[in-house]
């Protein structure tokens, strides 16, 4: 019996695996259920014995990045400054790692629609983000870590922003952008303490 769940866990990663290779090449909706279990080495009614739908598969994909950026960057650690420290290690980590900065700048772009399966993944996403980012420079600014006149809310929201643009900027750019860099100079020239 356990062995059987864990070939089960084991296949289920592997087509999360393959999804990703797919919708970095195609995007969501240029790839398909079927391509993916070709690619994964099983029938497509084997592939929806583990993920019955498209939208399911997405789902997958998408809680993965998730959970594997939390735990690699301690992305959990409490708002202020380490928090900051923890999102320039994350944006180094997708340096060497554009193939899943591809898919998510994808999907982030095709999910601006509202009948998009995962619009309402990057609208959670979004504001999860952002209230973090926020909650981040408050406890900055009640520190006296922050720059006098700098706005919690308005640099938060920038901060996801200018994150996710730097993102598409540097996929464009061929190398031309430095994502690290830029993101770090944001948040210096908005602290009043070293960023460390």
């Amino acid at each position: 019996m356990a062995e059987g769940y864990l070939k089960g866990r084991i296949r289920r990663e592997d087509i999360i695996t393959t999804a990703v290779s797919v919708y970095a090449e195609a995007g969501y909706h240029g790839s398909s259920l079927r391509e993916i279990a070709r690619r994964s080495g099983i029938t497509h009614a084997g592939l929806l014995y583990y993920f019955p739908t498209k939208e399911a598969l997405l789902a997958a994909v998408l809680e993965r990045r998730d959970s594997e950026d939390t735990e690699r960057e301690h992305l959990a650690v409490p708002p202020g400054l380490d928090a900051l420290r923890h999102l320039i290690a994350l944006a180094a980590h997708n340096v060497q790692h554009p193939g899943i900065v591809d898919v998510y700048a994808r999907l982030a772009a095709e999910a601006v629609a509202a009948e998009h399966p995962a619009h309402d993944y990057f609208e959670r996403h979004y504001k999860m983000a952002r209230d973090y980012a926020v909650a981040s420079f408050q406890v900055l600014a009640e520190r006296g870590e922050l720059r006098p006149g700098v706005d919690p809310a308005y640099a938060g929201l920038n901060l996801v922003a200018l994150m996710d643009g730097l993102q598409v900027q540097w996929l464009s750019g061929g190398g031309a952008v430095d994502l690290v860099g830029a993101l770090r100079s944001y948040l210096e020239s908005l602290l009043a303490v070293p960023l460390g």
